[in-house]
């Protein structure tokens, strides 16, 4: 029988190809070998059950792992999801609706996020983000059985924002209004309300040139560097990818989304995606370029995916977000016993472009190099040129008046 054959598939033929599957995501024999068991045995279940694999979905699923003989193996639940994730790829089981949820919040939260993915472009983590606010405000309006926005007021939408704002920090605050006057206007347009009600949204104060950023000295930033070790192959990965950050500037989304297509040898040059699918090319200089040769040929498991950096241990595939940047980061300064701030990613961007401000270079090649759209964002490193803003910075006052 064909492996190609789809819902005709029978039994051992299911498990020779989802074993084939595992092994290629670069589990280990041994573990292959128990999540086939763990498979043949939902097999089982639902052909004693009469139900086809073809109608397998997570309620199953939970409903098998729930019965007695299952219940204290750990891993099994998340083995027989990814086998259902393996028919759905390959079009023999259904597949999930989305949230399952027919409600009319839903149904408007859904063309939402498809307007901001499909119309605006938006790249996924700032979805994640609109949906983090958008949804509770939803959730909010709905529950007193509404079907529509309309009688939505202006009063409505301040009530909202004045139960919220108090309990978060200042940048979410602003992060909220920014989503909520996006969603607004999205109604407003969808002919949801009868006027804009995003001018209901007061702007969140928040002084954001009122402090210092946070830094680490060119010979810190050397150490945390140097602190992964270079005789195993997550430390050279991870040696490679914190080189792109401390001396390329990349953010973490940039890094996750990096692929093996972006990186163009023989120019050496490097195609960055960043914010607002924009693509820039930097010089991929030549400490960094080493650096990911040698992961590259030497630790980067073989694998289908296309990313650059991946997992070491299985399944192989890309990080899922750039919190996996962020934890190799903070484990870095950890191991050079660095207790700044600021822990991310963009503490070597910063310490990057305040290494520049030290060494002479102006806002505008700052800029450049970090690829800012706004040169107000640059200039938050001005404060930072401790030498030139002494000539400039009067003598404190004295008693009496003199100077």
């Amino acid at each position: 029988m064909s492996d190609e054959s789809g819902a005709s598939l029978s039994r051992a033929d299911h498990l020779r190809v989802f074993a084939a599957r595992l092994g290629q995501a670069g589990y280990a024999p041994k573990t292959v070998r128990t999540k086939i068991r763990v498979v043949a045995g939902l097999l089982q279940v639902l052909e004693a059950g009469g139900s086809r694999v073809e109608d397998l979905d997570e309620r199953q699923v939970d409903a098998v792992v729930a019965r007695k003989r299952w219940r204290s193996r750990k891993g099994h639940r998340r083995t027989l999801l990814q086998f259902l994730g393996y028919l759905r790829e390959r079009g023999i089981a259904a597949r999930q609706r989305a949230g399952e949820d027919d409600s009319p919040a839903a149904r408007l939260e859904q063309r939402y996020v498809r307007h901001l993915r499909e119309e605006r472009g938006l790249a996924t983590g700032t979805l994640t983000l609109y949906r983090r606010f958008v949804c509770p405000f939803l959730d909010d309006w709905f529950r007193h059985g509404r079907t529509t926005l309309s009688g939505l007021t202006h009063r409505d939408v301040t009530k909202f924002l004045l139960r919220h704002v108090t309990t978060v920090a200042p940048k979410t605050a602003q992060a909220m209004g920014t989503a909520l006057r996006s969603f607004l206007r999205f109604a407003f347009l969808e002919a949801q309300t009868g006027v804009d009600l995003s001018f209901a949204i007061p702007t969140v104060r928040q002084f954001r040139k009122a402090t210092v950023p946070s830094f680490l000295s060119t010979k810190d930033v050397e150490r945390v560097i140097a602190s992964c070790d270079t005789a195993t192959p997550v430390g050279r990965r991870n040696r490679a990818l914190l080189l792109l950050v401390a001396r390329l500037g990349l953010r973490a989304g940039e890094i996750v989304r990096l692929e093996l297509g972006d990186l163009r040898w023989r120019g050496g040059e490097l195609v960055v995606r960043g914010k607002g699918q924009v693509h820039d090319l930097l010089p991929l200089s030549e400490g960094v370029g080493e650096a990911l040769a040698l992961y590259l040929t030497r630790d980067r498991p073989a694998c289908s995916s296309r990313r650059v950096f991946l997992r070491m241990r299985a399944p192989l595939r890309g990080f899922t977000g750039p919190a996996a940047v962020t934890t190799i980061v903070e484990r870095a300064l950890g191991r050079t016993g660095l207790h700044p701030a600021r822990r991310g990613s963009h503490l070597l961007r910063h310490s990057l472009a305040t290494g520049m401000i030290q060494r002479g270079a102006t806002m505008a090649e700052i800029g450049q190099v970090l690829r800012h759209r706004s040169p107000n964002t640059t200039e938050l490193y001005a404060k930072v040129d401790f030498e030139r803003l002494r000539g400039i910075a009067l003598p404190w006052p004295k008693a009496g008046g003199g100077r």
